[in-house]
């Protein structure tokens, strides 16, 4: 594992713009997460969450301004970052054991050849109990449920140690038990490890729990800090220029009326 403390800033952006071509799809980010920070990135389809995403990981350029991703600029294949894409595409007839794929996971292993060693074993091992899942290490990935397919790719993504974790929806298609179970296995491996964890939802509801930050991206904008700043009537409504109301229930669960794709439940 890395030492804490290494950095401060894991990620650090000022004036960040992103686009593709001469069109932008937002502009002005000013934000800054430190170690061991659970973060919730969200906003409507095609806002430009995957895209940061991609500057993070080193496949894209900023459009405009700067981003300092654990201390220098974002580069392809990072071993300190782990990611975890929206859409794995896993057929039931798949036979690779599950070991075999969080091992993939330790940089510069690729398949066929390189052969287990001693020390990839027990990497991959640790990284499986972290997600709870040893049992499954010896599966076929084309055998497994929906929430324990989540568990392995987030175990393939934590198996270099990162310090910065990126989770391109990972809640997608899970029932309310696996959302939860995967959630609280998120925010021990950030409170445990020191993981700085970037994490896209539709929904914010369930994190709210665990969530140091939010990143709200819409209408070519960017607000981020704690929930309770970030979702609120008066701070959306900046966002999106129109009038935005922010309704919570007893628990906390909040409700955003006024745009046309919400992200939280309907009270």
């Amino acid at each position: 594992m890395h030492p804490i403390g290494r950095e401060t800033r894991i990620v650090e952006a000022e004036s960040l713009a992103a686009g593709y071509g001469q069109r932008a799809v937002w502009r002005d980010g000013f934000f800054s997460f430190g170690r061991g920070e659970f973060v919730a990135v969200i906003g409507p389809n095609g806002a430009g969450k995957t895209t940061l995403f991609r500057m993070l990981l080193g496949l894209q350029r900023p459009f405009a301004g700067s981003l300092s991703v654990l201390g220098d600029e974002p580069r392809r294949g990072n071993p300190r970052i782990g990611y975890v894409p929206q859409r794995h595409l896993i057929d039931s007839d798949t036979n690779i054991e599950c070991l075999e794929l969080v091992r993939l996971g330790l940089s510069g292993k690729r398949w066929g050849f390189n052969p287990f060693s001693t020390r990839d074993r027990e990497d991959a091992l640790a990284a499986l109990d972290a997600v709870s899942a040893r049992e499954l290490a010896h599966r076929p990935l084309g055998a497994l449920s929906g929430g324990e397919l989540q568990r392995i790719f987030l175990a393939e993504a934590l198996v270099s140690n990162p310090d910065l974790l990126l989770l391109d929806e990972p809640l997608s298609n899970l029932d309310i038990r696996r959302e939860t179970d995967l959630l609280h296995l998120v925010n021990d491996v950030v409170r445990s490890r020191g993981v700085t964890a970037l994490l896209i939802a539709h929904n914010i509801n369930p994190l709210l729990p665990h969530l140091d930050k939010v990143m709200y991206i819409a209408n070519g904008k960017i607000a981020t800090g704690k929930p309770n700043e970030v979702l609120t009537s008066e701070s959306l409504t900046a966002l999106y220029g129109v009038q935005v109301e922010v309704l919570r229930d007893p628990h906390g669960n909040v409700a955003i009326i006024g745009v046309e794709e919400h992200h939280g439940d309907v009270l």
